[in-house]
């Protein structure tokens, strides 16, 4: 047991460490290439923060662990939403862009919906189920959102902001691979020990998927959130929670879905309503106390409700 949980931190360290080297080494490459600032924050940073939640699914989505999979991406969502939102907010309130407020917000819930609307099969006989069409589906959606970031692109004036650091050829591609390795080791780590955890313990792989493997592929988004808060950037701040839960949903899902269908439990809905009054909770944030931004008591609120549901799961498999 003691050996499992060493194991599954040392896939967690892995996991962070292989995204930072990813993300650095791709950055200083697409710099050398003269893609921009915004294009680098929005592209490779948005996909490093989630590649620990792509490659733990794929790994669970091969081995046959459709809880893990979706415990994981929705238990993300969750975290990424509640926790780190409420620690960022609460170190700094966080103002918010009139396009987060009115099209990547309510994205983000459409993102939701259609998760709950295709797992649950509503409106045929078949099992609840992530099917191949739906993998598809999803990442139908995912490409749709990557063509309205890169026409935001248009829109947006090149910046400075955006600091990357010069390295040889050498380093650079070094570094890449060390991430991807980093990130496919880790992640082979995390899932073989979870699910070992899981069963020496008697706690479903749904418990363990949502809470443990979920924070922990998480600590990307976590430490991004925190750092850009304490710099009080913002955009970054609020902007990577949000494009990080829609990554999640349609491509992180989609190519799940698309490795192997996926059987759905139902139970997983009461954490998706969950993940849509939080989404509703954030939307309606920006209409009170000072417009367009969550103040600290609102980021409290969040916080707050995490810690309750965490309870509220791990009281239920007691």
């Amino acid at each position: 047991m003691i050996l499992s949980l060493m194991l599954l931190l040392a896939g967690l360290l892995l996991l962070v460490k292989g995204a930072d080297w990813l993300v650095d080494g791709a950055s200083v490459l697409a710099k050398k290439h003269q893609v921009s600032d915004l294009a680098i924050g929005l592209t490779i940073v948005a996909f490093g923060t989630s590649a620990p939640e792509l490659v733990v699914n794929s790994v669970a989505s091969i081995g046959g662990y459709p809880d893990l999979v979706f415990g994981n991406v929705i238990g993300s969502n969750n975290f990424n939403l509640f926790m780190i939102l409420g620690i960022a907010g609460l170190i700094t309130p966080l103002a918010v862009q009139s396009s987060s407020v009115w099209k990547e917000i309510p994205f983000s819930m459409l993102a939701v919906l259609v998760l709950l609307f295709l797992a649950n099969d509503y409106f045929s006989d078949a099992l609840p189920a992530l099917s191949i069409v739906d993998g598809l589906i999803l990442l139908s959606f995912f490409f749709g959102f990557l063509y309205y970031v890169f026409t935001q692109l248009k829109s947006e004036p090149e910046s400075g902001d955006f600091v990357v650091k010069d390295y040889s050829t050498l380093k650079i591609w070094g570094l890449i691979f060390a991430g991807l390795a980093g990130l496919i080791i880790g992640g082979k780590l995390v899932v073989d020990n979870a699910v070992s955890m899981a069963q020496s313990f008697g706690v479903s792989e749904k418990i363990i998927g949502l809470t443990i493997v979920a924070a922990g592929t998480s600590l990307p988004e976590l430490a991004t959130s925190v750092v850009a808060s304490m710099k009080k950037n913002n955009d970054i701040a609020i902007g990577n929670i949000i494009g990080s839960n829609i990554f999640n949903i349609f491509l992180i899902l989609g190519v799940s879905a698309l490795i192997k269908p996926l059987n759905y439990s139902t139970p997983f809905n009461t954490d998706l309503y969950l993940l849509v009054a939080g989404t509703v909770f954030l939307f309606l944030a920006m209409f009170t106390g000072k417009r367009k931004r969550l103040d600290r008591w609102e980021a409290a609120i969040l916080l707050l409700t995490y810690l309750g549901y965490t309870v509220y799961l791990v009281s239920g498999e007691l």
